[in-house]
């Protein structure tokens, strides 16, 4: 199936449900882990009749789902065709029907509550140092590439975040490569950045903001704060 666009997922109104980096995340809130296994058993069967099947955490007082094709079709500006992980009209209808199946449990939704994190190398020679990385964080020379058009590094079972590789500036040597990305919804992004400058960090760059915010703690280490508004709900 195609990628959906920004637009198209917010004109879904998925009221349960964020656009947060690749997928579709939702958390509901639950009174005691049998409630919660069985809500999941519910859309386990749901999933079975759409022939597709959400990620899902279940702890105390929580079950977490992700929503994400690993099919999609994406068309780059020369319109060759490449298979990526992304939000397809299946994540959509899946999203709905959980939805409804958490309210006939009377089960709500927390959406404020989700996140997602993912971890970015700036370098110049992604695909020289990629397969150290695939390596590393998954064993697998597999993870290299699975669906990104990119070297992008993403394990097939979600046991660890995402690697992406950024563009190093050259000119501009930086003593830290790494960042921490932290996606969340745009609803509590501005008490997030105002949380973590209360605790002593410092806005470095916020000429993206909404969508990044980048944040320093004392010590000069960089996390960005993340957002799509591109599929939020237009008011």
């Amino acid at each position: 199936m195609d990628m959906l666009t920004g637009d198209q997922i917010a004109a879904a109104d998925l009221t349960d449900w964020r656009k947060l980096a690749q997928g579709l995340h939702a958390r509901y809130v639950v009174d005691d882990f049998g409630t919660g296994a069985r809500f999941v058993a519910a859309t386990g069967e749901a999933g079975d009749a759409l022939g597709h099947h959400p990620r899902v955490s279940i702890g105390h007082g929580y079950v977490d789902f992700t929503l994400i094709s690993d099919d999609a079709i994406y068309r780059d500006g020369e319109g060759t065709e490449h298979v990526v992980e992304w939000v397809t009209q299946q994540d959509v209808d899946l999203a709905r029907r959980i939805t409804e199946i958490a309210a006939d449990h009377k089960i709500d939704a927390e959406p404020v509550s989700v996140s997602h994190i993912e971890l970015g190398l700036d370098t110049a020679h992604s695909a020289t140092i990629a397969p150290v990385w695939a390596a590393l964080l998954t064993g697998s020379a597999d993870s290299q590439g699975r669906g990104s058009p990119g070297d992008e590094i993403r394990d097939a079972t979600g046991r660890v975040p995402n690697l992406w590789f950024g563009d190093a500036d050259k000119q501009k040597p930086s003593r830290q490569r790494f960042h921490i990305e932290v996606y969340v919804a745009p609803e509590v992004a501005e008490q997030r950045i105002a949380a973590a400058v209360a605790a002593g960090g410092t806005i470095v760059d916020d000429s993206n903001a909404p969508m990044l915010t980048v944040i320093a703690d004392q010590d000069g280490n960089e996390g960005i704060v993340c957002v799509d508004v591109s599929a939020a709900k237009k008011d």
